[in-house]
C-alpha cells in the first residue's frame, strides 16, 4: 500500500517541493529586454499591470505613465502612442489600465512603482469611474494584485492615507483571499502596528514568493499591440504639422463615422449599439458623477504622485454630446463633476488639468459615445507634447488636504466647491 501511495503521489510531492524552492529560494534573473518592454508598453495586459517587474525596468528607462482605463484601447492614428512613435519623441507612453481600471486599482500599482520620484506622468480622469458605489467589487478584485498590498503593508504608516486604503481594501472580497493578509490590513485600518508574525510573513514569505512569481510569469501570455501602432503609424504624414493633423483627423472620423447620426465609429454603432438604439432613449436621465466614493479613491492617487514629489497632467475627457442628448445624460451635472474634481486638484497644487468637457460637441472629437478620437487625440497631444519635453518634474509645492477622504466631500454637491 505505502508503495502503491508513494507512485501515485511521491511525483506530485516532489514536484510541490521543486515549485515551492523554486518560488521561495532567492534567484534572480537579468533585466527584461528593449524588446520586451516596447511590447509590454502598449500590450494592456493584466498580468503587466498586476506585476511590477516590467513596469519597474521601463520607468529606470524613457517610459513614461499613462494611466486611465478603457480610452487608452482606442489607438486610431493620434493616440499617444502612435504619435510618440511616429514622430520619434523623447518619451514612449506606457499604457496602464484598461476596462474596469479606476483610481484604486492605480493607486496600488503606482503606489509600488519604482524610479518614479520626481518624474511625471500622464492621467485620463474619465467621469464615468464616479458612479455612485464607486468601482464595481467584481472590477477591483479582477485586477488585485497580491504582489502591490504586500508591498503597500510592507511600507504603510499610521496616518489617514494609509488608514483608509486598509479600510478601503477591506470592502472587497479580495482582501479575504489570504487570512494573514487580511489581518495585517485591519491592524493597518486601525492605526495598529502589524504583529510580528504578519511582518514576517509579509516581508518574507509572501513578497518573495510573488515577486519570484512575478519574474517568472509577468512576461508570459503578453498581448502585443505593436502591430496595430505600426498599421496607425503609417498612415500619418512624416512632417508633425497640427493643422494638416487635424485635417487628416477630420478626413479619417467622416468616413469612419458615417454610418449614424452620432458621429461614432461605425464598428462600434454596428456592434454595440444599433440592435439596443430604441432602449437607449432617455436611458442616462438619473446618471450621476458628482457624489461618489471614487473621490476618495482618486485622493489616494493624488497622494502617491505628492510622495513621490511627481509632477501630473490630468486630462478630463468630454462625453459625446449628440449621445448625451439622445440618451438624456445631463450636461450639466458634468460640468459639476468637472468643478468639483478640479477643486480637488488645483486647491491641493496640482495645476496642470486639460479639462475637455465642452469639446463633446466638436465633429470627430470622439471615437464613439464617451472615448476621445482622431480629433480629441490631437487635441489632448498639444497639452501632453510640451509637458513631457522634460521628462523631470520641475518644484511641486503640493498641500494635501485629508478632508478628501470623508464621506462629507464623497458626497460634497458642486456648490460646496464653487
Amino acid at each position: 500500500m505505502k508503495k502503491t501511495l508513494w507512485r501515485v503521489l511521491g511525483p506530485l510531492a516532489v514536484a510541490v517541493v521543486l515549485v515551492l524552492g523554486v518560488l521561495l529560494l532567492p534567484f534572480t534573473l537579468g533585466t527584461p529586454s528593449q524588446a520586451t518592454l516596447t511590447k509590454a508598453a502598449s500590450s494592456l495586459s493584466d498580468n503587466v499591470l498586476k506585476g511590477q517587474r516590467v513596469k519597474n525596468a521601463a520607468m529606470a528607462d524613457n517610459y513614461v505613465p499613462f494611466i486611465g482605463s478603457s480610452e487608452l484601447s482606442r489607438m486610431d492614428s493620434f493616440h499617444p502612442s502612435v504619435l510618440a512613435q511616429k514622430y520619434h519623441r523623447n518619451y514612449t507612453p506606457f499604457l496602464m489600465g484598461t476596462a474596469g481600471t479606476q483610481s484604486l486599482t492605480h493607486f496600488f500599482s503606482m503606489n509600488a512603482l519604482q524610479h518614479m520620484t520626481g518624474k511625471k506622468a500622464v492621467v485620463v480622469v474619465s467621469p464615468q469611474w464616479f458612479v455612485k458605489k464607486g468601482v464595481r467589487k467584481s472590477m477591483f478584485d479582477y485586477f488585485y494584485s497580491p504582489s502591490q498590498v504586500a508591498y503597500f503593508l510592507d511600507h504603510a504608516k499610521n496616518n489617514t492615507a494609509d488608514r483608509y486604503a486598509a479600510a478601503r481594501l477591506l470592502d472587497f472580497p479580495s482582501s479575504e483571499s489570504d487570512g494573514t493578509v487580511e489581518d495585517a490590513l485591519k491592524n493597518v485600518a486601525l492605526g495598529k502596528p502589524m504583529t510580528d508574525f504578519q511582518k514576517t510573513y509579509v516581508q518574507k514569505i509572501k513578497t518573495t514568493l510573488l515577486d519570484h512569481q512575478d519574474a517568472l510569469f509577468s512576461q508570459l501570455f503578453m498581448q502585443s499591440n505593436e502591430g496595430t501602432l505600426d498599421k496607425a503609424a503609417a498612415v500619418l504624414p512624416k512632417t508633425y504639422d497640427v493643422k494638416n493633423l487635424d485635417a487628416l483627423a477630420t478626413q479619417i472620423g467622416a468616413k469612419e463615422t458615417n454610418g449614424n447620426s452620432f458621429e461614432i465609429k461605425n464598428s462600434f454603432y454596428n456592434e454595440r449599439v444599433k440592435r439596443i438604439e430604441k432602449n437607449l432613449k432617455n436611458s442616462q436621465v438619473n446618471f450621476n458623477y458628482v457624489e461618489s466614493p471614487e473621490f476618495s479613491d482618486f485622493q489616494l492617487l493624488l497622494n502617491t504622485f505628492a510622495k513621490k514629489k511627481m509632477e501630473v497632467l490630468f486630462v478630463i475627457p468630454p462625453i459625446n454630446q449628440r449621445w448625451a442628448e439622445y440618451t438624456g445624460l445631463d450636461l450639466n451635472m458634468i460640468e459639476a463633476f468637472t468643478r468639483k474634481v478640479e477643486y480637488q486638484l488645483r486647491s491641493q497644487g496640482f495645476n496642470h488639468v486639460l479639462d475637455l468637457t465642452q469639446d463633446g460637441g466638436e465633429q470627430y472629437f470622439m471615437e464613439d459615445t464617451i472615448h476621445i478620437g482622431w480629433r480629441g487625440w490631437l487635441k489632448m497631444d498639444q497639452s501632453v507634447q510640451p509637458f513631457l519635453k522634460d521628462l523631470n518634474a520641475g518644484p511641486v509645492d503640493y498641500k494635501m488636504n485629508n478632508h478628501f477622504y470623508t464621506k462629507s466631500w464623497q458626497n460634497a454637491k458642486a456648490p460646496a466647491v464653487e
